[in-house]
């Protein structure tokens, strides 16, 4: 039982920040800002460092989407990296499990018969990381890939540092982690979760492989990942071990720029990733609440009550309409938010979907790979149904909004389905309540997107008997495992400078500032 309320200050700069769940990625960002680099350098480093000091939520081997914007342009750009499911790919080879043919509901999808599309090759996707961040990078970036891999690949030689947080991380997934040989290697060095000294030297977990392989792309480039000599050793060890991607799946993969989908809210403008990601869920949510009006008159039981009623409907339409064929175009997840010294914006999530994803590590390249085959419903003839080629429905909602046609916030978060409702949440405490970014990230969350509604065990007890009128609602304790609650980072400019705020209760979040090279958690 939790006995104790943790709370995290607001970080303020004037010379840029970059707020990630784990700090010493976010400082490496910062380095990059108070070396002179912009917005998109600093979340590129951060999300490669990501890969390496907390591979388990994102990294290489996965896919996000990026948000960029410059007070001198209208526009919001926006980068889909997502992964892919293979040309070859027969939804045949994921039947669902026995007794579960008719099962499964807009809260819930039915299992597949062997988890195949939970770990393991047969989980795989086709990987869009490394070819969006060099994108990124080509487009609006002034560092080379090159540079930007640095800090990843030292790490990755020094190895990642393993404290109490690691351990358990890793200790959760150890049963399906020991499944997988060169996983075992990384991470359950002698068949076991790696135990921590109270004195003595840090236990490290060294990639080495993972490092020889950054080092092969600095040096001749990113594509070598989807056409050259990294390409053809992930596709023997992904075919060697059942998946079904091919050197042609690599080769196709491209990141797709667009700009953003746009909801004036109050007077402002929230940017999103239209088409298959959390954007256009969120933007209906809003709306909803457009309607409404949830200004400081309205008490803290119906407003708790309008958020999650406007969630649940959200995701009731969402799960049964939206996917790859009836659009145009729970897991584990990395977010970074960034802004520099000009008021450029980057909000960044990218995942490998479930904690550790696939949980298989490539034996060729030391690269943890997505289980992205996860995101979409194995019962045939749906919306987001397995399909060849296909892009899945994603939970991913990174959020840019602008004041005055000036980037005001970027924000975002990690925690699967659970992302939305935070994002959207945290938006209605910023723009309808006048809160602080503070107290926005400090405020007791209500989670609708689930079969029963979640509540903090923090909010009022007449919140939670409002609740409890109108939906079958569970209290739970928002702890730093299980994670019931999405964790969000954030950075926001006014007059007088930036403030950033990371996840009060992720015990390695923390928001760098670029003047000092300073970090607060």
């Amino acid at each position: 039982m939790q006995t104790f309320v943790p709370r995290r200050a607001a970080v303020e700069s004037r010379h840029g920040m970059v707020a990630a769940q784990h700090l010493g990625a976010a400082q490496a960002g910062a380095r990059v800002l108070a070396a002179g680099g912009n917005a998109v350098d600093a979340a590129v480093v951060t999300a490669l460092m990501l890969s390496v000091v907390e591979p388990w939520l994102s990294g290489v081997g996965g896919g996000g989407f990026l948000l960029h914007a410059d007070p001198a342009r209208s526009e919001v750009d926006t980068l889909d990296f997502n992964m892919i499911a293979p040309i070859a790919l027969d939804p045949g080879d994921y039947p669902l499990a026995e007794g579960q043919e008719t099962t499964g509901n807009w809260f819930q999808w039915p299992a597949v018969a062997g988890q195949r599309n939970l770990s393991g090759y047969s989980s795989i996707c086709v990987p869009g990381a490394v070819a969006g961040l060099a994108a990124a990078l080509e487009r609006f970036g002034t560092l080379s890939f090159a540079q930007a891999l640095e800090p990843a690949i030292e790490a990755a030689e020094t190895g990642m540092e393993v404290d109490w947080y690691a351990a358990m991380s890793i200790a959760n997934e150890a049963s399906t982690l020991a499944i997988d040989r060169s996983a075992c290697e990384i991470f359950l060095p002698g068949g076991r979760a790696p135990r921590i000294s109270e004195r003595g030297a840090p236990v490290r977990a060294r990639m080495p492989r993972k490092a020889q392989t950054l080092r092969r792309l600095a040096s001749v480039g990113a594509r070598d990942f989807y056409e050259g000599e990294v390409a053809r050793a992930l596709v023997a060890d992904l075919q060697a071990g059942g998946a079904r991607i091919s050197l042609a799946d690599l080769a196709a993969y491209q990141p797709r720029w667009d700009v953003s989908q746009c909801l004036s809210y109050r007077g402002l403008d929230v940017h999103v990733m239209g088409g298959l990601s959390g954007g256009p869920t969120l933007l209906q949510i809003l709306q909803s609440w457009a309607r409404q009006g949830l200004g400081t008159a309205v008490g803290p039981e119906d407003l708790a009550v309008a958020h999650a009623q406007a969630i649940r409907d959200a995701y009731a339409w969402r799960l049964a309409h939206m996917g790859h064929a009836a659009t145009p175009q729970a897991g584990c997840t990395s977010h970074v938010s960034v802004v520099d010294a000009n008021g450029r914006m980057v909000s960044l999530t990218n995942t490998l979907l479930a904690r550790f994803g696939s949980k298989v590590v490539l034996p060729q390249t030391g690269f943890l790979m997505n289980n992205g085959m996860m995101w979409f419903d194995p019962r045939p003839g749906r919306p987001n149904s397995l399909a060849a080629g296909a892009r899945p429905l994603a939970n991913m909602c990174p959020v840019v909004v602008a004041r005055a046609g000036e980037p005001w916030l970027a924000l975002g978060a990690a925690g699967g389905r659970t992302i939305v409702p935070a994002v959207a949440q945290l938006l209605s405490l910023l723009i309808d309540r006048g809160c602080t970014l503070e107290q926005a990230f400090n405020h007791p969350r209500v989670e609708a997107s689930t079969a029963s509604v979640l509540v903090s065990d923090q909010a009022p007890a007449s919140v939670v008997s409002a609740l409890r009128a109108r939906f079958a609602t569970e209290v739970v304790a928002d702890t730093v495992y299980p994670v019931q609650f999405a964790v969000p980072s954030a950075v926001m400019t006014d007059a007088g400078g930036h403030t950033g705020m990371a996840h009060p209760l992720h015990p390695w979040a923390g928001v760098a500032r670029a003047d000092a090279g300073a970090a607060a958690k």
